[in-house]
C-alpha cells in the first residue's frame, strides 16, 4: 500500500522519479545513479537505453541537485539496530544490492545499546556526515527528527515510521491476526505468545502490535489465552526458549505458540524438543520474518519482504537525492502472508 501523492506510475507531484526510470529502462537505480553523475562504468548501449528512457517519462533531474553533486560526501549512513539479527541482515542485503553501483559509499552504523545510538546519532547530524541515512529498525523520537531536519539529509526509515521522513514497513497488527486465524482455522484454541518486552531502550513496538493483533482476534474467537501463557523477555532465541519452557511444561499447556520472530520460533521449538514434545504433533510452532533459515527447518511463519524493504528504502533514497526538495515523505505499507509449513498441523476434529 502507497500512500504518497502523484498519479499512478508518476512521483508526488505527477514527474517521474528516477525508480521510475529504472523500471522503464529494466536496470537498477543505481546504473541510472551512475548515468546521471555521468560515471564511466556505464555501457554505450545501457547509457543510450536509460537516456531513451528518461526522454520518454520526461524526467528531468534537477539541476540545482546536479550541481550540489560535486559538494556532496558521497556516502550513505545505515543505522541498523541488532546487525547480526537474520532480519536485519536480509534487509541489508536488499539495501546493498539496489546500491550497488550507484557511486555511494555505504557506511554501516550497528546499534546495540542507547549509547551507541546517542553517539552515532551525535556523529550524523553533523556536518557533511552522509548525503542520506537509512534508518533499520530504529523510531525516532521527535526530537531526533527535528536535529536531523536541521541539516537537511535525506533520510528513509524500514520497520519505522515518523512523519517526517519517508518510510516503509509492515502491518505488525495484521501480521498477529494473521498468525491468529492461520492457527484458528486449524482447529487451535489453547494459543500462547512469546516476544520482546515492551520496556525496550529503542521504543521498538513491531512484537508488541504482533501480539496485539493475535490476541484481539484469540479475544474475538472467545479463547484469550491465560496471563501465564502470554511471555516477553530480550530479544533473541535463548530468552524465548527459557520462556517457552516455562510455559509447555505446565499440567496444562497450549497446543500452539505464535512467536514474535522466526528467531524466538526457533527457542520456542527447542524448548519442546528439551521437554519430550514433538513439533507439530503436540504442539504447533508459528513465526514471524520468513529468514532463509525459516525455509530449511519447515517453519510455518508470517512473511515480510525483508529485502524487498531494503530495496525500496535505496530507490526512495537515491530519488530524494537526485531530486531534493521536491516530494512530501512518503509512507510505503509492505504485504503480509502466511506461509505454512511442517510446524503447524490440523487438530483432530
Amino acid at each position: 500500500m502507497h500512500l504518497g501523492g502523484g498519479a499512478p506510475g508518476q512521483g508526488p507531484h505527477g514527474m517521474a522519479t528516477i525508480s521510475e526510470v529504472a523500471r522503464h529502462a529494466g536496470v537498477g537505480v543505481g546504473t541510472v545513479s551512475r548515468v546521471l553523475n555521468g560515471h564511466p562504468a556505464v555501457t554505450d548501449e545501457t547509457r543510450a537505453r536509460v537516456t531513451r528512457s528518461m526522454e520518454e517519462l520526461d524526467y528531468r533531474p534537477s539541476p540545482l541537485a546536479r550541481g550540489l553533486k560535486r559538494g556532496r560526501s558521497n556516502r550513505i549512513a545505515v543505522l541498523v539496530s541488532f546487525i547480526t539479527q537474520p532480519s536485519s541482515v536480509e534487509r541489508l542485503r536488499g539495501l546493498t544490492q539496489a546500491l550497488s553501483g550507484s557511486g555511494y559509499e555505504l557506511v554501516l552504523y550497528p546499534v546495540e545499546d542507547d549509547e551507541q545510538r546517542r553517539a552515532h546519532m551525535d556523529t550524523l547530524t553533523g556536518p557533511h556526515q552522509a548525503d542520506g541515512i537509512v534508518l533499520i529498525s530504529l523510531p525516532l523520537s521527535d526530537e531526533e527528527a527535528v536535529r536531523l531536519q536541521k541539516v537537511a539529509v535525506s533520510l528513509v526509515q524500514v520497520d519505522a515510521s515518523h512523519a517526517a521522513f519517508s518510510s516503509v514497513l509492515t502491518d505488525d497488527v495484521h501480521g498477529g491476526e494473521l498468525a491468529a486465524r492461520h492457527l484458528l482455522e486449524l482447529g487451535h484454541r489453547e494459543l500462547a505468545f512469546v516476544g520482546d518486552a515492551e520496556d525496550n531502550p529503542y521504543g521498538f513496538t513491531s512484537s508488541s502490535d504482533r501480539r496485539a493483533g493475535f490476541l484481539r482476534v484469540l479475544s474475538d474467537a472467545g479463547c484469550t489465552p491465560p496471563d501465564q501463557w502470554v511471555r516477553t523477555g530480550s530479544i533473541g532465541a535463548e530468552s524465548a526458549t527459557s520462556l517457552a519452557r516455562e510455559v509447555l511444561a505446565a499440567p496444562r499447556r497450549p497446543t500452539g505458540v505464535f512467536a514474535a520472530s522466526d528467531v524466538q520460533a526457533f527457542g520456542v521449538m527447542l524448548a519442546a524438543r528439551e521437554l519430550g514434545l514433538r513439533v507439530p504433533e503436540d504442539v504447533s510452532v508459528v513465526g514471524f520474518d520468513d529468514i532463509e533459515t525459516a525455509k530449511h527447518v519447515g517453519l510455518s511463519t508470517v512473511r515480510q519482504p525483508l529485502q524487498g524493504s531494503g530495496r525500496l528504502a535505496a530507490e526512495l533514497l537515491l530519488d530524494a537525492l537526485t531530486e531534493p526538495n521536491t516530494s512530501e515523505p512518503e509512507r510505503h505499507l509492505l504485504p503480509l502472508e502466511v506461509v505454512s509449513r511442517l510446524t503447524t498441523r490440523a487438530l483432530p476434529r
